[in-house]
Protein backbone atom coordinates (compact mmCIF):
# COMPACT_ATOMS: atom_id res chain seq x y z
CA UNK A 1 0.00 0.00 0.00
CA UNK A 2 1.30 3.47 -0.87
CA UNK A 3 1.89 5.99 1.86
CA UNK A 4 0.45 9.48 1.68
CA UNK A 5 2.80 12.44 1.77
CA UNK A 6 1.78 16.00 2.44
CA UNK A 7 2.95 18.58 -0.10
CA UNK A 8 4.32 21.79 1.37
CA UNK A 9 4.57 24.37 -1.45
CA UNK A 10 6.84 26.64 0.59
CA UNK A 11 9.42 23.88 0.91
CA UNK A 12 9.65 23.69 -2.89
CA UNK A 13 12.64 25.78 -4.09
CA UNK A 14 10.79 26.89 -7.24
CA UNK A 15 7.88 28.34 -5.27
CA UNK A 16 10.23 29.99 -2.78
CA UNK A 17 12.17 31.59 -5.64
CA UNK A 18 8.92 32.84 -7.17
CA UNK A 19 7.87 34.62 -3.97
CA UNK A 20 11.37 35.94 -3.23
CA UNK A 21 11.71 37.56 -6.68
CA UNK A 22 8.09 38.69 -7.08
CA UNK A 23 8.59 42.29 -5.89
CA UNK A 24 12.05 42.83 -7.30
CA UNK A 25 12.58 45.48 -9.93
CA UNK A 26 12.85 44.21 -13.47
CA UNK A 27 16.52 44.08 -14.41
CA UNK A 28 15.90 45.78 -17.74
CA UNK A 29 14.41 48.92 -16.20
CA UNK A 30 16.49 52.06 -15.85
CA UNK A 31 18.32 52.30 -12.53
CA UNK A 32 16.57 54.38 -9.89
CA UNK A 33 18.24 57.57 -8.66
CA UNK A 34 20.31 57.20 -5.55
CA UNK A 35 20.64 59.95 -2.99
CA UNK A 36 24.02 61.46 -2.29
CA UNK A 37 25.64 59.46 0.51
CA UNK A 38 27.43 61.59 3.08
CA UNK A 39 29.61 61.34 6.18
CA UNK A 40 29.60 64.28 8.61
CA UNK A 41 32.20 64.86 11.34
CA UNK A 42 32.18 67.76 13.82
CA UNK A 43 35.12 69.58 15.38
CA UNK A 44 35.26 72.61 17.67
CA UNK A 45 35.31 75.14 14.84
CA UNK A 46 33.27 73.39 12.13
CA UNK A 47 32.20 70.32 10.21
CA UNK A 48 33.77 68.11 7.58
CA UNK A 49 31.34 66.57 5.11
CA UNK A 50 32.36 63.90 2.62
CA UNK A 51 29.86 63.15 -0.15
CA UNK A 52 30.09 60.37 -2.73
CA UNK A 53 29.51 61.63 -6.28
CA UNK A 54 31.07 59.01 -8.57
CA UNK A 55 31.08 59.69 -12.29
CA UNK A 56 30.54 63.43 -11.84
CA UNK A 57 32.79 66.15 -13.17
CA UNK A 58 33.81 68.99 -10.88
CA UNK A 59 31.97 71.63 -12.92
CA UNK A 60 28.68 69.66 -12.67
CA UNK A 61 28.53 69.92 -8.85
CA UNK A 62 26.76 72.78 -7.07
CA UNK A 63 27.03 73.42 -3.32
CA UNK A 64 24.99 76.06 -1.51
CA UNK A 65 25.30 77.08 2.14
CA UNK A 66 22.50 79.21 3.59
CA UNK A 67 22.51 79.70 7.35
CA UNK A 68 22.70 76.17 8.74
CA UNK A 69 21.38 74.42 5.61
CA UNK A 70 23.71 72.74 3.11
CA UNK A 71 22.56 71.70 -0.35
CA UNK A 72 24.53 69.50 -2.73
CA UNK A 73 23.31 69.04 -6.31
CA UNK A 74 24.98 67.27 -9.21
CA UNK A 75 24.24 66.09 -12.71
CA UNK A 76 25.58 62.76 -13.90
CA UNK A 77 25.79 62.58 -17.67
CA UNK A 78 25.96 59.46 -19.81
CA UNK A 79 29.57 58.95 -20.93
CA UNK A 80 29.08 55.84 -23.04
CA UNK A 81 27.33 56.65 -26.31
CA UNK A 82 26.90 53.60 -28.49
CA UNK A 83 27.82 54.16 -32.08
CA UNK A 84 25.87 53.05 -35.10
CA UNK A 85 25.72 49.31 -35.44
CA UNK A 86 26.21 48.66 -31.72
CA UNK A 87 23.57 47.88 -29.16
CA UNK A 88 23.62 48.20 -25.40
CA UNK A 89 23.41 44.81 -23.71
CA UNK A 90 23.06 46.09 -20.15
CA UNK A 91 22.70 49.57 -18.66
CA UNK A 92 22.52 49.70 -14.84
CA UNK A 93 24.17 53.02 -14.07
CA UNK A 94 22.04 56.04 -13.15
CA UNK A 95 22.21 59.16 -15.30
CA UNK A 96 20.46 62.33 -14.27
CA UNK A 97 20.26 64.76 -11.37
CA UNK A 98 21.20 64.03 -7.76
CA UNK A 99 20.19 66.25 -4.85
CA UNK A 100 20.80 66.22 -1.10
CA UNK A 101 19.95 68.90 1.44
CA UNK A 102 20.51 68.74 5.19
CA UNK A 103 20.64 71.09 8.16
CA UNK A 104 23.28 71.37 10.85
CA UNK A 105 22.67 72.59 14.41
CA UNK A 106 24.83 75.72 14.06
CA UNK A 107 24.90 78.51 11.45
CA UNK A 108 27.78 78.29 9.00
CA UNK A 109 30.17 80.91 7.67
CA UNK A 110 29.79 80.49 3.92
CA UNK A 111 32.73 82.82 3.17
CA UNK A 112 35.23 80.76 5.19
CA UNK A 113 33.93 77.35 4.07
CA UNK A 114 35.72 75.38 1.35
CA UNK A 115 34.97 72.53 -1.07
CA UNK A 116 37.34 70.03 -2.73
CA UNK A 117 36.51 67.26 -5.21
CA UNK A 118 38.85 64.35 -5.83
CA UNK A 119 38.36 60.73 -6.93
CA UNK A 120 34.56 60.89 -6.82
CA UNK A 121 34.41 62.31 -3.27
CA UNK A 122 33.35 65.88 -2.52
CA UNK A 123 34.84 67.16 0.74
CA UNK A 124 33.29 70.22 2.35
CA UNK A 125 35.02 72.03 5.19
CA UNK A 126 32.25 74.06 6.81
CA UNK A 127 33.22 76.67 9.39
CA UNK A 128 30.86 77.53 12.24
CA UNK A 129 29.90 81.14 12.70
CA UNK A 130 31.13 82.49 16.01
CA UNK A 131 28.43 82.80 18.61
CA UNK A 132 27.24 86.36 19.05
CA UNK A 133 27.44 87.47 22.65
CA UNK A 134 24.32 88.97 24.12
CA UNK A 135 24.15 92.71 24.52
CA UNK A 136 23.38 94.27 27.86
CA UNK A 137 20.64 96.85 27.72
CA UNK A 138 20.70 99.93 29.85
CA UNK A 139 17.49 100.79 31.57
CA UNK A 140 16.37 104.39 31.16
Amino acid sequence: MASLQLYDPFADPAVESLFRNFFRQDRNERAAPQSVRIDVAESDNGYVVQAELPGTRKDEIHVAVEGNQVTIAAEIKRTMKPGEGTRVLRSERYYGNLYRSFTLPVELDDNASEAKYENGVLELTLVKKPAVAGRKLTIQ
